[in-house]
This record gives C-alpha cells, sequence and structure tokens, in this order.
C-alpha cells in the first residue's frame, strides 16, 4: 500500500526558510512523478512543484519559482520542497502528491484527484 508522510512544516517568520519532507514507502517510488500542492484555509487547493521520476525535470508555480526547490532521493525513498524567502500568502497546508501511473509527469493544471496523498503540514509564516 502507497504511504506518503509529510514533515518539516512550522512557524517561520516572513524572509525565513523551511525544508518540507515527503517519506513515501509501499511502491517503487523512482518509476513515479511526484509534487507537491498547498491549500490555505478557505481556498483552493493549488499545484506548488513537481519532479520527475528520475529528478531531472521539474515544474513551479510562478508564485514560488525562484524561492522553492523540488528534489527527489530515490535511494531513499523522499522527497524535499526547500522553501526560501517565505511570504505570509506561502502560509497553507502542504502536501505530497504522487500519480498512480508510472513515469507519468504531475504537470501544472494536471488533474490529480486520483493521486496518492500524503495527511499534510502545516506552514505558517509571520510577518
Amino acid at each position: 500500500q502507497v504511504q506518503l508522510v509529510e514533515s518539516g512544516g512550522g512557524l517561520v517568520q516572513a524572509g525565513g526558510s523551511l525544508r518540507l519532507s515527503c517519506t513515501a514507502s509501499g511502491h517503487i517510488f523512482r518509476r513515479y512523478a511526484v509534487g507537491w500542492f498547498r491549500q490555505a484555509p478557505g481556498k483552493q487547493r493549488e499545484f506548488v512543484a513537481s519532479i520527475n521520476w528520475s529528478g531531472a525535470s521539474t515544474w513551479y508555480a510562478d508564485s514560488v519559482k525562484g524561492r522553492f526547490t523540488i528534489s527527489r532521493d530515490n535511494n531513499n525513498n523522499i522527497m524535499f520542497l526547500q522553501m526560501n524567502s517565505l511570504k505570509p500568502e506561502d502560509a497553507a497546508d502542504y502536501y505530497c502528491a504522487q500519480k498512480r501511473v508510472e513515469y507519468d509527469p504531475i504537470l501544472p493544471g494536471d488533474y490529480v484527484g486520483d493521486a496518492y496523498w500524503g495527511q499534510g503540514t502545516q506552514v505558517t509564516v509571520s510577518s
């Protein structure tokens, strides 16, 4: 059974940094694209970043380009989101997601309703 577990959220001041992790188990992690999404109170879930199965290709939402970096370690079944220069508008629950189809990328705007999801980790940014 596929499991995704996020960690690394917390409270940080504006301008600060956090690194989120998503640890995967129950499948051959290196065959699947994974990504980060976030949802703030009262708002819809939105795409943040994604990385293809090998780590060679990444995609970012315009709002986080240049500030966030997604990466993965296929040897240890883990994905990261390094978040720098955090802004109050980055505050949200962050979720990792994995597509069900091997090698299928997660592109911005893709339907991900049938993806595997973690339970989320909360990021709070104080101004």
